[in-house]
């Protein structure tokens, strides 16, 4: 299970990549569990009126119609807490158990359902995120990212919580995760006679029709990231920066 990963070095990077941007840098380069980074949501924008739709555009009899979508970037939690927590403590100590939801079963699990079927899907920008390489029975930190160094935009599910006590809203994240049993790189890392998961990285021109994307279609997105496009590099530890 990925359990840790890099956030961008910079904002540029950030606006040119994803086209959002946070306000400023996150400060926490290496995201764990329960610290703050952020996720980009989406939603399609109205149509234009006709007067602002160029001639060239709207010619007689033509079909084709460009759906406008906009994306935010909003602060956020890595480690989801789902809406209908009771409390603060219940939140805390559920949130590090929450950092991955399965794609196979993010829209039947208690704690993903809800935010799953109310279309509540995101990207989680990464520079690489880190996984164990058992092999040798000890667990050696690798480093995943992709070849050409460009960060990674990979699928989430978000939800809302409201502290019943204080009002203080929270939002959290959870990385969408596929099997990995027979990708020819991810296959290597994770517990002996465990199932392999990684995070379901997306194509970049899939980005805002997965945010959009109706719930029943929404899965069609999440498949392997080619392993000739990643490359892994061992770590001596996965120390902060």
């Amino acid at each position: 299970m990925t359990t840790q990963y890099e956030n961008l070095a910079t904002l540029d990077t950030w606006n040119d990549f994803f086209k959002v941007a946070p306000a400023e840098l996150p400060a926490e380069h290496q995201m764990r569990a329960r610290r703050m980074s952020g996720l980009i949501r989406g939603h399609v924008l109205p149509e234009p009126a006709a007067a602002e739709v160029p001639a060239s555009d709207a010619t007689a009899g033509s079909s084709k119609k460009t759906v406008r979508v906009a994306r935010e970037w909003v602060p956020a939690q890595w480690g989801f807490v789902p809406s209908w927590v009771k409390s603060a403590k219940d939140a805390k100590l559920r949130a590090p158990k929450l950092l991955v939801a399965l794609n196979e079963t993010v829209s039947t699990a208690q704690a993903f359902r809800e935010a799953w079927l109310a279309g509540q899907r995101c990207i989680i920008p990464m520079q690489a995120f880190y996984v164990d390489d058992m092999r040798t029975g000890k667990a050696i930190p690798t480093r995943i990212a992709r070849v050409d160094g460009q960060p990674m935009g990979v699928a989430g599910v978000w939800d809302r919580w409201v502290d019943p006590e204080t009002g203080a809203e929270l939002m959290s994240y959870a990385v969408l995760t596929i099997n990995a049993n027979s990708h020819a790189l991810m296959r290597r890392y994770g517990p002996q006679g465990a199932e392999r998961r990684m995070p379901a990285i997306l194509g970049e021109g899939t980005y805002d029709a997965w945010l959009t994307a109706r719930q029943e279609k929404a899965r069609e997105f999440m498949r392997a990231y080619p392993s000739n496009w990643m490359l892994a590099n061992p770590v001596e530890n996965k120390k902060d920066k």
